[in-house]
Protein backbone atom coordinates (compact mmCIF):
# COMPACT_ATOMS: atom_id res chain seq x y z
CA UNK A 1 0.00 0.00 0.00
CA UNK A 2 1.30 3.48 -0.85
CA UNK A 3 1.59 5.20 2.51
CA UNK A 4 1.45 8.64 0.97
CA UNK A 5 -2.27 8.27 1.76
CA UNK A 6 -1.46 8.01 5.44
CA UNK A 7 1.40 10.47 5.59
CA UNK A 8 0.19 13.30 3.41
CA UNK A 9 1.25 16.75 4.59
CA UNK A 10 -0.05 18.59 7.61
CA UNK A 11 0.01 22.37 7.71
CA UNK A 12 2.72 23.35 10.15
CA UNK A 13 2.82 26.74 11.84
CA UNK A 14 4.41 28.20 14.90
CA UNK A 15 2.91 27.28 18.27
CA UNK A 16 4.08 29.24 21.31
CA UNK A 17 3.77 26.13 23.48
CA UNK A 18 5.60 23.74 21.14
CA UNK A 19 9.21 24.71 20.68
CA UNK A 20 9.63 21.80 18.31
CA UNK A 21 8.30 24.03 15.52
CA UNK A 22 10.77 26.93 15.23
CA UNK A 23 9.32 28.47 12.11
CA UNK A 24 9.66 32.13 13.07
CA UNK A 25 12.34 34.51 12.03
CA UNK A 26 13.22 38.02 13.08
CA UNK A 27 13.26 40.93 10.68
CA UNK A 28 14.47 44.23 12.07
CA UNK A 29 13.60 43.22 15.62
CA UNK A 30 10.02 42.34 14.68
CA UNK A 31 8.91 38.73 15.01
CA UNK A 32 7.28 37.51 11.83
CA UNK A 33 5.51 34.19 11.25
CA UNK A 34 6.53 32.14 8.25
CA UNK A 35 4.09 30.02 6.28
CA UNK A 36 5.65 26.56 6.26
CA UNK A 37 3.96 23.33 5.25
CA UNK A 38 5.20 19.77 5.34
CA UNK A 39 5.54 18.44 1.75
CA UNK A 40 3.78 15.23 0.74
CA UNK A 41 6.41 12.57 1.20
CA UNK A 42 5.84 8.83 1.45
CA UNK A 43 7.58 6.95 4.25
CA UNK A 44 7.02 3.34 5.21
CA UNK A 45 8.25 2.31 8.66
CA UNK A 46 7.98 -1.36 7.66
CA UNK A 47 10.24 -0.97 4.63
CA UNK A 48 13.79 -2.29 4.53
CA UNK A 49 14.88 1.04 3.07
CA UNK A 50 16.32 3.39 5.73
CA UNK A 51 14.09 6.28 6.77
CA UNK A 52 16.66 8.86 5.74
CA UNK A 53 16.67 7.39 2.22
CA UNK A 54 12.87 7.54 1.99
CA UNK A 55 12.85 11.17 3.15
CA UNK A 56 15.68 12.08 0.79
CA UNK A 57 13.97 10.46 -2.21
CA UNK A 58 10.59 11.98 -1.29
CA UNK A 59 12.03 15.51 -1.18
CA UNK A 60 14.12 15.03 -4.31
CA UNK A 61 11.06 13.80 -6.25
CA UNK A 62 8.96 16.74 -4.98
CA UNK A 63 11.67 19.15 -6.14
CA UNK A 64 12.20 17.52 -9.53
CA UNK A 65 8.41 17.32 -10.10
CA UNK A 66 8.25 21.04 -9.13
CA UNK A 67 5.77 20.48 -6.31
CA UNK A 68 8.45 22.30 -4.36
CA UNK A 69 9.72 25.36 -6.22
CA UNK A 70 13.09 27.14 -6.22
CA UNK A 71 13.32 29.52 -3.27
CA UNK A 72 10.51 27.80 -1.32
CA UNK A 73 11.27 27.58 2.38
CA UNK A 74 11.35 24.18 4.05
CA UNK A 75 10.46 23.22 7.62
CA UNK A 76 13.21 22.79 10.19
CA UNK A 77 14.61 19.30 10.64
CA UNK A 78 13.35 19.30 14.23
CA UNK A 79 9.83 20.29 13.16
CA UNK A 80 9.74 17.71 10.35
CA UNK A 81 10.92 14.95 12.67
CA UNK A 82 8.26 15.87 15.25
CA UNK A 83 5.54 16.01 12.60
CA UNK A 84 6.47 12.59 11.19
CA UNK A 85 7.01 11.22 14.72
CA UNK A 86 10.48 9.89 14.00
CA UNK A 87 13.97 10.59 15.22
CA UNK A 88 15.65 13.77 13.99
CA UNK A 89 18.74 11.83 12.84
CA UNK A 90 17.32 10.42 9.56
CA UNK A 91 15.92 13.86 8.73
CA UNK A 92 19.32 15.47 9.27
CA UNK A 93 20.99 12.84 7.12
CA UNK A 94 18.44 13.32 4.32
CA UNK A 95 18.83 17.12 4.38
CA UNK A 96 22.63 16.85 4.42
CA UNK A 97 22.52 14.68 1.30
CA UNK A 98 20.10 17.07 -0.47
CA UNK A 99 22.35 20.00 0.44
CA UNK A 100 25.41 18.17 -0.84
CA UNK A 101 23.73 17.37 -4.15
CA UNK A 102 22.55 20.94 -4.67
CA UNK A 103 18.80 20.42 -4.28
CA UNK A 104 18.67 22.55 -1.13
CA UNK A 105 20.54 25.58 0.08
CA UNK A 106 21.00 26.83 3.64
CA UNK A 107 20.75 30.53 4.49
CA UNK A 108 22.38 31.56 7.74
CA UNK A 109 19.77 32.66 10.26
CA UNK A 110 16.94 32.16 7.78
CA UNK A 111 16.56 28.39 7.32
CA UNK A 112 16.71 25.90 4.47
CA UNK A 113 15.28 26.55 1.01
CA UNK A 114 14.90 24.77 -2.31
CA UNK A 115 17.92 25.75 -4.35
CA UNK A 116 17.44 28.46 -6.96
CA UNK A 117 19.48 26.49 -9.49
CA UNK A 118 18.75 22.78 -9.47
CA UNK A 119 20.85 19.90 -10.79
CA UNK A 120 19.29 18.43 -13.90
CA UNK A 121 16.57 21.07 -13.91
CA UNK A 122 14.18 20.61 -16.88
CA UNK A 123 13.98 23.28 -19.51
CA UNK A 124 10.98 25.59 -19.58
CA UNK A 125 9.58 23.69 -22.56
CA UNK A 126 9.74 20.44 -20.62
CA UNK A 127 7.97 21.58 -17.44
CA UNK A 128 4.75 19.98 -16.36
CA UNK A 129 3.27 22.31 -16.71
CA UNK A 130 -31.70 36.55 -7.56
CA UNK A 131 -39.10 41.23 -4.54
CA UNK A 132 -42.33 41.00 -4.42
CA UNK A 133 -44.03 41.58 -7.79
CA UNK A 134 -47.51 41.59 -9.27
CA UNK A 135 -49.60 38.46 -8.84
CA UNK A 136 -49.40 36.16 -11.88
CA UNK A 137 -52.34 36.36 -14.25
CA UNK A 138 -54.20 33.18 -15.26
CA UNK A 139 -52.75 31.38 -18.24
CA UNK A 140 -50.20 28.88 -19.30
CA UNK A 141 -46.80 29.39 -17.66
CA UNK A 142 -44.20 26.98 -19.03
CA UNK A 143 -41.00 26.52 -17.01
CA UNK A 144 -38.22 23.96 -16.78
CA UNK A 145 -39.14 20.62 -15.22
CA UNK A 146 -35.79 20.29 -13.44
CA UNK A 147 -36.54 22.41 -10.30
CA UNK A 148 -39.82 20.51 -9.76
CA UNK A 149 -37.80 17.53 -8.55
CA UNK A 150 -36.20 19.66 -5.84
CA UNK A 151 -39.52 21.29 -4.89
CA UNK A 152 -40.91 17.85 -4.03
CA UNK A 153 -38.34 17.41 -1.26
CA UNK A 154 -39.73 17.53 2.29
CA UNK A 155 -38.85 20.54 4.51
CA UNK A 156 -35.58 20.17 6.40
CA UNK A 157 -35.91 21.84 9.84
CA UNK A 158 -32.42 20.69 10.85
CA UNK A 159 -30.97 23.37 8.57
CA UNK A 160 -33.11 26.20 9.99
CA UNK A 161 -30.91 27.22 12.92
CA UNK A 162 -27.40 27.50 14.29
CA UNK A 163 -26.06 25.78 17.37
CA UNK A 164 -25.46 22.32 18.73
CA UNK A 165 -24.93 19.64 16.06
CA UNK A 166 -25.53 21.93 13.06
CA UNK A 167 -23.65 20.35 10.16
CA UNK A 168 -21.04 22.48 8.35
CA UNK A 169 -20.93 25.14 11.07
CA UNK A 170 -17.36 26.24 11.81
CA UNK A 171 -16.36 28.04 14.98
CA UNK A 172 -16.11 31.65 13.82
CA UNK A 173 -15.19 32.85 17.35
CA UNK A 174 -11.68 31.50 16.84
CA UNK A 175 -11.22 33.23 13.48
CA UNK A 176 -8.57 36.00 13.54
CA UNK A 177 -10.90 38.84 12.53
CA UNK A 178 -8.48 41.65 13.52
CA UNK A 179 -5.91 40.26 11.07
CA UNK A 180 -8.56 39.75 8.37
CA UNK A 181 -9.97 43.27 8.91
CA UNK A 182 -6.50 44.76 8.59
CA UNK A 183 -5.94 42.98 5.29
CA UNK A 184 -9.36 44.09 4.00
CA UNK A 185 -8.55 47.70 4.93
CA UNK A 186 -5.18 47.45 3.21
CA UNK A 187 -6.73 46.40 -0.09
CA UNK A 188 -9.62 48.88 0.18
CA UNK A 189 -7.11 51.71 0.55
CA UNK A 190 -5.14 50.45 -2.42
CA UNK A 191 -8.24 50.25 -4.68
CA UNK A 192 -6.81 50.21 -8.20
CA UNK A 193 -7.35 47.10 -10.27
CA UNK A 194 -9.55 45.41 -7.64
CA UNK A 195 -12.42 47.69 -8.72
CA UNK A 196 -12.33 46.75 -12.39
CA UNK A 197 -13.46 43.72 -14.38
CA UNK A 198 -11.26 40.74 -13.71
CA UNK A 199 -10.11 37.45 -15.13
CA UNK A 200 -12.90 34.81 -15.42
CA UNK A 201 -10.56 32.41 -13.63
CA UNK A 202 -9.94 34.75 -10.72
CA UNK A 203 -7.34 37.06 -9.20
CA UNK A 204 -3.83 36.08 -10.22
CA UNK A 205 -2.04 36.23 -6.85
CA UNK A 206 -4.87 34.25 -5.24
CA UNK A 207 -4.56 31.51 -7.84
CA UNK A 208 -0.79 31.43 -7.33
CA UNK A 209 -1.25 31.09 -3.55
CA UNK A 210 -3.82 28.32 -3.90
CA UNK A 211 -1.69 26.42 -6.41
CA UNK A 212 1.38 26.58 -4.16
CA UNK A 213 -0.64 25.43 -1.14
CA UNK A 214 -2.27 22.54 -2.99
CA UNK A 215 0.97 21.32 -4.52
CA UNK A 216 2.70 21.23 -1.17
CA UNK A 217 -0.04 20.40 1.34
CA UNK A 218 -2.38 18.23 -0.73
CA UNK A 219 0.00 16.68 -3.31
CA UNK A 220 -2.14 18.14 -6.11
CA UNK A 221 -0.45 18.41 -9.49
CA UNK A 222 -1.34 21.90 -10.68
CA UNK A 223 -0.24 25.31 -11.88
CA UNK A 224 -1.93 28.64 -11.24
CA UNK A 225 -3.25 28.61 -14.81
CA UNK A 226 -5.37 25.56 -13.90
CA UNK A 227 -6.98 27.23 -10.86
CA UNK A 228 -10.43 28.85 -11.09
CA UNK A 229 -11.83 30.83 -8.16
CA UNK A 230 -15.51 30.09 -7.50
CA UNK A 231 -18.25 30.95 -5.02
CA UNK A 232 -17.72 27.84 -2.90
CA UNK A 233 -17.75 24.20 -3.87
CA UNK A 234 -21.42 24.32 -4.90
CA UNK A 235 -20.64 26.62 -7.82
CA UNK A 236 -17.60 24.53 -8.61
CA UNK A 237 -19.86 21.50 -9.00
CA UNK A 238 -22.30 23.41 -11.21
CA UNK A 239 -19.61 24.71 -13.57
CA UNK A 240 -18.03 21.27 -13.76
CA UNK A 241 -21.37 19.63 -14.52
CA UNK A 242 -22.13 22.13 -17.28
CA UNK A 243 -18.77 21.51 -18.91
CA UNK A 244 -18.72 17.72 -18.62
CA UNK A 245 -22.35 16.62 -18.99
CA UNK A 246 -25.13 16.56 -21.53
CA UNK A 247 -28.82 15.96 -20.65
CA UNK A 248 -29.28 12.36 -19.44
CA UNK A 249 -25.56 11.74 -19.11
CA UNK A 250 -25.10 9.03 -16.45
CA UNK A 251 -23.19 10.04 -13.32
CA UNK A 252 -22.00 7.87 -10.47
CA UNK A 253 -22.86 9.38 -7.09
CA UNK A 254 -21.99 8.04 -3.68
CA UNK A 255 -24.77 6.23 -1.79
CA UNK A 256 -25.16 7.71 0.77
CA UNK A 257 -23.77 11.03 -0.43
CA UNK A 258 -23.87 14.79 -0.48
CA UNK A 259 -27.37 16.14 -1.19
CA UNK A 260 -26.02 19.38 -2.65
CA UNK A 261 -24.16 17.50 -5.37
CA UNK A 262 -27.27 15.49 -6.24
CA UNK A 263 -29.26 18.73 -6.56
CA UNK A 264 -26.76 20.33 -8.93
CA UNK A 265 -26.59 17.24 -11.11
CA UNK A 266 -30.38 17.03 -11.16
CA UNK A 267 -30.68 20.66 -12.29
CA UNK A 268 -28.37 20.07 -15.25
CA UNK A 269 -30.38 17.00 -16.27
CA UNK A 270 -27.92 14.23 -15.42
CA UNK A 271 -29.05 10.66 -14.82
CA UNK A 272 -27.95 9.77 -11.29
CA UNK A 273 -26.53 6.29 -10.67
CA UNK A 274 -26.19 5.58 -6.90
CA UNK A 275 -23.08 3.54 -6.11
CA UNK A 276 -22.79 2.06 -2.61
CA UNK A 277 -20.12 3.20 -0.15
CA UNK A 278 -18.62 0.77 2.36
CA UNK A 279 -15.76 1.03 4.83
CA UNK A 280 -13.30 1.26 1.91
CA UNK A 281 -15.10 4.11 0.16
CA UNK A 282 -16.95 4.04 -3.17
CA UNK A 283 -17.43 0.47 -4.43
CA UNK A 284 -15.95 0.85 -7.91
CA UNK A 285 -16.83 -2.71 -8.93
CA UNK A 286 -20.49 -2.06 -8.03
CA UNK A 287 -20.40 1.14 -10.08
CA UNK A 288 -19.05 -0.68 -13.12
CA UNK A 289 -21.70 -3.38 -12.74
CA UNK A 290 -24.50 -0.78 -12.54
CA UNK A 291 -23.31 1.62 -15.24
CA UNK A 292 -19.92 0.92 -16.84
CA UNK A 293 -20.17 3.85 -19.28
CA UNK A 294 -20.94 6.64 -16.80
CA UNK A 295 -19.67 10.01 -17.98
CA UNK A 296 -18.64 11.24 -14.51
CA UNK A 297 -18.01 9.85 -11.03
CA UNK A 298 -18.52 12.28 -8.12
CA UNK A 299 -16.54 11.25 -5.03
CA UNK A 300 -15.36 12.52 -1.64
CA UNK A 301 -12.40 10.16 -1.18
CA UNK A 302 -10.45 11.81 1.65
CA UNK A 303 -13.40 12.07 4.07
CA UNK A 304 -16.56 10.60 2.55
CA UNK A 305 -19.70 12.62 3.12
CA UNK A 306 -21.54 11.67 5.27
CA UNK A 307 -20.09 8.35 6.50
CA UNK A 308 -16.59 9.72 7.14
CA UNK A 309 -14.66 6.79 5.65
CA UNK A 310 -11.49 7.16 3.58
CA UNK A 311 -11.21 5.57 0.15
CA UNK A 312 -8.45 2.98 0.15
CA UNK A 313 -5.48 3.09 -2.18
CA UNK A 314 -6.68 0.09 -4.18
CA UNK A 315 -10.13 1.67 -4.71
CA UNK A 316 -8.51 4.95 -5.78
CA UNK A 317 -6.32 3.24 -8.35
CA UNK A 318 -9.24 1.16 -9.64
CA UNK A 319 -11.37 4.31 -10.02
CA UNK A 320 -8.63 6.07 -11.96
CA UNK A 321 -8.14 3.01 -14.18
CA UNK A 322 -11.89 2.90 -14.94
CA UNK A 323 -11.91 6.60 -15.84
CA UNK A 324 -8.95 6.27 -18.16
CA UNK A 325 -10.18 3.13 -19.89
CA UNK A 326 -13.72 4.49 -20.27
CA UNK A 327 -12.86 8.08 -21.19
CA UNK A 328 -14.79 9.25 -18.10
CA UNK A 329 -14.18 12.05 -15.62
CA UNK A 330 -13.88 12.14 -11.82
CA UNK A 331 -14.97 15.10 -9.71
CA UNK A 332 -13.04 14.97 -6.43
CA UNK A 333 -14.72 17.07 -3.73
CA UNK A 334 -12.06 17.66 -1.06
CA UNK A 335 -14.29 19.72 1.22
CA UNK A 336 -12.60 19.41 4.64
CA UNK A 337 -9.35 17.49 4.14
CA UNK A 338 -7.39 19.85 6.40
CA UNK A 339 -8.93 18.33 9.53
CA UNK A 340 -7.82 14.86 10.56
CA UNK A 341 -7.23 13.91 14.19
CA UNK A 342 -6.05 10.31 14.26
CA UNK A 343 -3.51 10.64 11.43
CA UNK A 344 -2.00 13.11 9.01
CA UNK A 345 -4.22 14.55 6.22
CA UNK A 346 -4.91 12.21 3.31
CA UNK A 347 -3.27 13.02 -0.01
CA UNK A 348 -5.51 13.92 -2.93
CA UNK A 349 -6.83 11.47 -5.51
CA UNK A 350 -5.88 14.02 -8.16
CA UNK A 351 -2.23 13.65 -7.22
CA UNK A 352 -2.34 9.99 -8.28
CA UNK A 353 -3.93 10.78 -11.64
CA UNK A 354 -1.59 10.41 -14.61
CA UNK A 355 -4.24 10.86 -17.33
CA UNK A 356 -5.72 14.24 -16.26
CA UNK A 357 -9.13 12.71 -15.58
CA UNK A 358 -9.75 14.36 -12.17
CA UNK A 359 -11.41 17.74 -11.61
CA UNK A 360 -10.39 18.74 -8.09
CA UNK A 361 -12.78 20.91 -6.04
CA UNK A 362 -12.07 22.62 -2.71
CA UNK A 363 -13.51 25.38 -0.53
CA UNK A 364 -12.47 27.81 2.20
CA UNK A 365 -16.02 28.00 3.64
CA UNK A 366 -15.39 25.18 6.12
CA UNK A 367 -11.91 26.15 7.23
CA UNK A 368 -12.48 29.94 7.49
CA UNK A 369 -16.16 31.05 7.55
CA UNK A 370 -19.21 30.16 5.41
CA UNK A 371 -20.07 33.72 4.34
CA UNK A 372 -16.70 33.97 2.59
CA UNK A 373 -18.16 31.91 -0.30
CA UNK A 374 -14.79 31.29 -1.87
CA UNK A 375 -13.52 28.03 -3.30
CA UNK A 376 -11.58 26.77 -6.26
CA UNK A 377 -11.44 24.21 -9.08
CA UNK A 378 -8.27 22.59 -10.38
CA UNK A 379 -8.96 21.98 -14.07
CA UNK A 380 -7.17 19.60 -16.46
CA UNK A 381 -5.19 21.74 -18.88
CA UNK A 382 -7.12 20.66 -21.98
CA UNK A 383 -10.43 21.71 -20.35
CA UNK A 384 -9.39 25.14 -19.08
CA UNK A 385 -10.85 27.09 -22.01
CA UNK A 386 -14.17 25.23 -21.80
CA UNK A 387 -14.45 26.04 -18.09
CA UNK A 388 -13.64 29.68 -18.87
CA UNK A 389 -16.40 30.15 -21.43
CA UNK A 390 -18.98 28.55 -19.13
CA UNK A 391 -17.82 30.77 -16.25
CA UNK A 392 -18.03 33.92 -18.38
CA UNK A 393 -21.58 33.01 -19.44
CA UNK A 394 -22.62 32.45 -15.81
CA UNK A 395 -21.26 35.51 -13.98
CA UNK A 396 -18.33 36.95 -16.02
CA UNK A 397 -15.74 36.76 -13.23
CA UNK A 398 -15.53 36.14 -9.47
CA UNK A 399 -15.45 39.04 -6.92
CA UNK A 400 -11.87 40.15 -6.45
CA UNK A 401 -11.56 41.72 -2.97
CA UNK A 402 -11.82 38.56 -0.87
CA UNK A 403 -9.45 36.77 -3.22
CA UNK A 404 -6.84 39.48 -2.71
CA UNK A 405 -7.32 39.40 1.06
CA UNK A 406 -7.09 35.63 1.23
CA UNK A 407 -3.98 35.59 -0.96
CA UNK A 408 -2.21 37.75 1.63
CA UNK A 409 -3.76 35.77 4.48
CA UNK A 410 -2.13 32.63 3.07
CA UNK A 411 1.18 34.20 2.07
CA UNK A 412 1.76 35.84 5.47
CA UNK A 413 1.23 32.60 7.40
CA UNK A 414 -2.15 33.38 9.00
CA UNK A 415 -3.93 30.58 7.14
CA UNK A 416 -1.47 27.92 8.28
CA UNK A 417 -1.65 29.19 11.87
CA UNK A 418 -5.47 29.15 11.85
CA UNK A 419 -5.63 25.62 10.44
CA UNK A 420 -3.34 24.25 13.09
CA UNK A 421 -5.24 26.00 15.90
CA UNK A 422 -8.61 24.80 14.64
CA UNK A 423 -7.36 21.25 14.09
CA UNK A 424 -6.66 21.09 17.82
CA UNK A 425 -10.00 22.72 18.73
CA UNK A 426 -12.09 20.45 16.50
CA UNK A 427 -10.14 17.37 17.54
CA UNK A 428 -11.00 18.07 21.18
CA UNK A 429 -14.67 18.63 20.29
CA UNK A 430 -14.93 15.43 18.30
CA UNK A 431 -13.34 13.51 21.15
CA UNK A 432 -15.76 15.05 23.64
CA UNK A 433 -18.73 14.23 21.39
CA UNK A 434 -17.66 10.63 20.82
CA UNK A 435 -17.12 10.11 24.56
CA UNK A 436 -20.49 11.66 25.46
CA UNK A 437 -22.23 9.40 22.91
CA UNK A 438 -20.49 6.35 24.36
CA UNK A 439 -21.45 7.39 27.92
CA UNK A 440 -25.08 8.42 27.29
CA UNK A 441 -26.18 6.84 24.01
CA UNK A 442 -23.86 3.86 23.59
CA UNK A 443 -26.74 1.40 23.28
CA UNK A 444 -28.54 3.57 20.72
CA UNK A 445 -25.82 5.04 18.50
CA UNK A 446 -22.76 3.53 16.83
CA UNK A 447 -20.12 6.03 15.69
CA UNK A 448 -18.99 5.52 12.08
CA UNK A 449 -15.98 6.59 10.06
CA UNK A 450 -12.59 7.96 10.97
CA UNK A 451 -11.83 10.92 13.27
CA UNK A 452 -11.75 13.75 10.76
CA UNK A 453 -13.64 16.76 9.44
CA UNK A 454 -16.29 18.73 11.31
CA UNK A 455 -19.09 16.19 11.62
CA UNK A 456 -19.58 12.75 13.12
CA UNK A 457 -22.06 10.19 11.82
CA UNK A 458 -23.66 7.61 14.13
CA UNK A 459 -25.92 4.73 13.10
CA UNK A 460 -29.15 4.16 15.05
CA UNK A 461 -29.38 0.65 16.46
CA UNK A 462 -33.02 0.90 17.57
CA UNK A 463 -35.81 3.33 18.38
CA UNK A 464 -37.68 5.85 16.20
CA UNK A 465 -36.75 6.75 12.63
CA UNK A 466 -33.98 9.27 12.20
CA UNK A 467 -36.12 11.89 10.43
CA UNK A 468 -38.63 11.87 13.31
CA UNK A 469 -35.79 12.33 15.78
CA UNK A 470 -34.34 15.22 13.76
CA UNK A 471 -37.70 17.03 13.57
CA UNK A 472 -38.22 16.66 17.34
CA UNK A 473 -34.64 17.72 18.03
CA UNK A 474 -35.03 20.90 15.97
CA UNK A 475 -37.94 21.91 18.23
CA UNK A 476 -35.44 21.67 21.12
CA UNK A 477 -32.78 23.73 19.35
CA UNK A 478 -30.68 20.70 18.38
CA UNK A 479 -29.84 20.65 14.69
CA UNK A 480 -29.14 16.98 13.90
CA UNK A 481 -29.35 15.79 10.31
CA UNK A 482 -30.97 12.39 9.56
CA UNK A 483 -28.58 10.08 7.74
CA UNK A 484 -31.42 8.63 5.64
CA UNK A 485 -31.76 11.94 3.74
CA UNK A 486 -28.35 11.31 2.21
CA UNK A 487 -29.65 8.27 0.29
CA UNK A 488 -31.20 8.44 -3.14
CA UNK A 489 -32.49 4.86 -3.35
CA UNK A 490 -34.36 2.59 -1.00
CA UNK A 491 -32.93 0.78 2.00
CA UNK A 492 -31.52 3.92 3.61
CA UNK A 493 -29.55 3.38 6.78
CA UNK A 494 -30.96 5.08 9.88
CA UNK A 495 -28.61 7.39 11.75
CA UNK A 496 -27.73 10.92 12.79
CA UNK A 497 -25.16 13.29 11.32
CA UNK A 498 -23.84 15.51 14.10
CA UNK A 499 -21.77 18.62 13.49
CA UNK A 500 -19.44 19.68 16.29
CA UNK A 501 -17.81 22.82 14.87
CA UNK A 502 -20.15 25.22 16.68
CA UNK A 503 -20.20 23.58 20.14
CA UNK A 504 -17.34 23.74 22.62
CA UNK A 505 -15.88 20.57 24.14
CA UNK A 506 -17.09 21.69 27.59
CA UNK A 507 -20.68 22.13 26.36
CA UNK A 508 -20.77 18.81 24.50
CA UNK A 509 -21.86 16.47 27.36
CA UNK A 510 -24.89 18.64 28.17
CA UNK A 511 -25.85 18.85 24.49
CA UNK A 512 -25.67 15.05 24.18
CA UNK A 513 -27.82 14.61 27.29
CA UNK A 514 -30.45 16.84 25.67
CA UNK A 515 -30.20 14.73 22.52
CA UNK A 516 -30.58 11.54 24.58
CA UNK A 517 -33.90 12.85 25.92
CA UNK A 518 -35.09 13.32 22.33
CA UNK A 519 -33.84 9.93 21.09
CA UNK A 520 -35.31 7.96 24.02
CA UNK A 521 -38.67 9.77 24.12
CA UNK A 522 -40.22 7.20 21.76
Amino acid sequence: MDLVLNLAPRVVIRNDHLKAYPYDHYDGGVKRAASVVIPAIAIDRTSARPLFRQIYEGYREAIVDRRLRPGQRLPSTRGLAAELEISRVPVLNAFDQLLAEGYLESRVGAGTYVAGSLPGEPSAAGERPVARGPAPRPGRRVVSRAPAVLLRAAPEPWFQGWGAFRVAEPDVDHFPFPVWSSLVARHCRARGSLLHYGDPAGYGPFRESVAAYLRTARAVRCEAAQIMAVSGSQQALEISARVLLDPRSPVWIEEPGYRGARDVLTIVGARLVPVPVDDQGLDVAAGIARCPRARVAYVTPSHQYPLGVTMTASRRLRLLEWAQNNGSWIIEDDYDSEYRYGSLPIASLQGLDRDSRVIYVGTFSKVLFPALRLGYIVIPTDLVRRFMVVREAMDIFPPTLNQAVLADFIAEGHFARHIRRMRQVYGERRGALAKAIADDLGTRLQVLGSPAGMHLTAALSKGPRDRRIAVRAARQGLWVMPLSTCYLGRGARQGLVLGYGGTSAAAMPAAVRRLRAVVTSG
